[in-house]
């Protein structure tokens, strides 16, 4: 149906500076996106930046955090003004990132319109953020995202059309202008798309068996997911998800499945009362933190253990075409690459850099150290996917969370990983900090710290195998002849000042020697990364915020 032009309102408006999407989006403070014309701006500017979308399907939603629920009316209102012939909406604005991704595929959409901060915190006072994901159900490439951006710094006027509000809450279709607006269920798609990847039937036998979760929704996105699948469907025991009313300040958490965030978490598993297995999910679903009994599993391990055991699920089951993981994660994942002898790809940060090479079947499952994980099934990490792989990998092996994660550092050696942060640095001084550091590599190759030698450094580049793109500077990486590496970059997550992120990392073969402390097994590596840096004369800390 053509929309009537006398509906449409132009609107006039002036840029605002601060629109250059970073590595999820644009996230800003909830009040600076409340200004007038601020996040319509942006909207525009998605739409600005696309062709050929007139009559198509458009998927919205968000993570039901502080703002959601206005920002989808004014979304609705824009992609009706400028063409969008279906607006496909979670019921009560609410999808999961990895929801969001799945209904696009499902549906054929042209794109979507994600609206969260992740796994920042949510309220009037916090953080709220928009992204585009398009047909394939990833985020926005960098050439999408930078046409947006050129398209903010020049936007005179966007479209809108006068109509009331959409009943968010009542499933069913409505029409705005000339185009049909649809509530769906937000689980309905993505449930069945785990169904077919997961043996529920034996994960179920597994719970009746007497198996017990903790899963901690962390008052975000991923609560109704996780009580449909993981109560309803496979039968956990009534209050093994818990926090699971999304609420738009996430309860007062903050909403990042981290050991600092989520410690009660850890504090449990370390308990004489552990579930057998304690999870987390966060703001917007689409993390994970896996932790047994008595054993926590690093996202890097995480990537790896389920990469080697992939193929005993049933939607996996003729093997791992290839694995991808960002430059920061831990080698850990390679190892079960050569073993495999399948492809192993390096990225920079970002789950967008994995889209390419998932599309082109380079590769089955990928990784970040972050706490993301997920495979070819969607187009963005996915938390619950995390944890139900790990369910169905110990109701396939029949062995504990420790007892798995034992037998694969005896098989393929233990990789001891950090990460420290530093939140809210002037952002001047993080830029010297890298600054200073970009100007150090030539000099560095060669040089020793103690017993540590620096083999090479380098400002990592990418060159992307399939459409030959080239990102630069995407995180400097000291790499030392013993194998250690340490690697220095600023995160584009964030929205205040900047954070640097410092990631250590040690290589041990030896099983005898699996039992370190982590902090003390990387000291001299986490010595030496101060020392290279000089982090405290350019930050004035003098230790990181977090420590993962």
């Amino acid at each position: 149906m053509t929309l009537s032009l006398q509906n449409v309102l132009t609107i006039a408006t002036k840029p605002f500076p601060d629109q250059r999407p970073g590595t999820s989006g644009l996230r800003k403070k909830t009040k600076t996106f409340q200004q007038p014309h601020y996040l319509a701006n942006f909207v525009q500017s998605i739409f600005s930046s696309l062709e050929g979308f007139g009559g198509k399907t458009l998927v919205v939603g968000g993570d039901g955090r502080f703002f959601n629920r206005e920002a989808i009316q004014i979304v609705i209102r824009m992609a009706a003004a400028n063409g969008f012939g279906e607006i496909l909406i979670g019921r009560g604005g609410i999808l999961s990132t990895p929801a969001a991704s799945a209904l696009i595929r499902a549906e054929q959409a042209f794109g979507g319109i994600v609206l969260s901060a992740s796994h920042n915190p949510g309220g009037p006072d916090e953080d709220f953020g928009i992204k585009y994901n398009i047909s394939n159900g990833g985020p926005a490439p960098e050439n999408i995202t930078e046409a947006i951006f050129a398209h903010s710094r020049t936007i005179e006027s966007y479209q809108t059309i006068e109509a009331p509000d959409v009943d968010l809450d009542t499933l069913g279709e409505t029409r705005v202008g000339g185009a049909i607006v649809r509530i769906v269920d937000p689980v309905a798609v993505y449930k069945a798309l785990m169904e077919s990847l997961f043996d529920f039937p034996a994960i179920a036998q597994m719970f009746r068996d007497g198996f017990t979760l903790k899963f901690d929704a962390m008052s975000a996105v991923t609560g109704p997911y996780a009580k449909a699948i993981f109560e309803d469907a496979l039968g956990a025991a009534p209050g093994s998800v818990v926090n699971a009313e999304p609420l738009p300040d996430f309860g007062g958490h903050h909403p990042d499945p981290n050991l600092v965030h989520a410690k009660h978490l850890y504090d449990l598993a370390m308990s004489g009362d552990s579930p057998d297995l304690c999870a987390a999910s966060d703001g917007d679903g689409d993390r994970n933190l896996i932790i047994g009994r008595g054993q926590f599993v690093t996202p890097s391990d995480s990537l790896a253990i389920i990469a080697a055991n992939a193929h005993l699920t049933p939607g996996y089951k003729t093997g791992v075409a290839g694995v991808a993981r960002s430059m920061p994660t831990s080698g850990a994942a390679d190892r079960v690459a050569a073993k495999l002898k399948i492809g192993m790809y390096e990225t920079p940060t970002g789950w967008k850099f994995f889209g390419n090479l998932l599309d082109a079947g380079k590769v089955t499952i990928c990784g970040e150290e972050s706490a993301g994980s997920g495979s070819n099934h969607v187009r963005e990490k996915d938390g619950l996917w995390a944890v139900l792989m790990w369910l169905n990998i110990l109701a396939a092996r029949k062995q504990s969370v420790k007892e798995i994660v034992r037998a694969h550092w005896a098989e393929y050696g233990r990789n001891y990983y950090s990460r420290h942060d530093y939140e809210e640095v002037a952002s001047e001084a993080a830029n010297a900090l890298i600054a200073d550091l970009r100007a150090k590599l030539p000099a560095l190759a060669g040089t020793s710290f103690g017993a540590l030698k620096i083999e090479a450094a380098d400002d990592f580049a990418y060159s992307d195998p399939i459409d030959g793109s080239v990102s630069k500077q995407q995180g400097i990486r000291i790499l030392f002849a013993d194998g250690s590496r340490i690697v220095y970059r600023l995160s584009g997550t964030g929205t205040s000042g900047a954070t640097l992120r410092v990631y250590i990392e040690r290589y041990e073969p030896d099983p005898a020697r699996h039992d370190l402390e982590t902090q003390a097994a990387l000291a001299d590596l986490i010595a030496c990364a101060e020392k290279i840096a000089d982090i405290q004369g350019h930050t004035g800390r003098d230790k990181p915020s977090v420590i993962t």
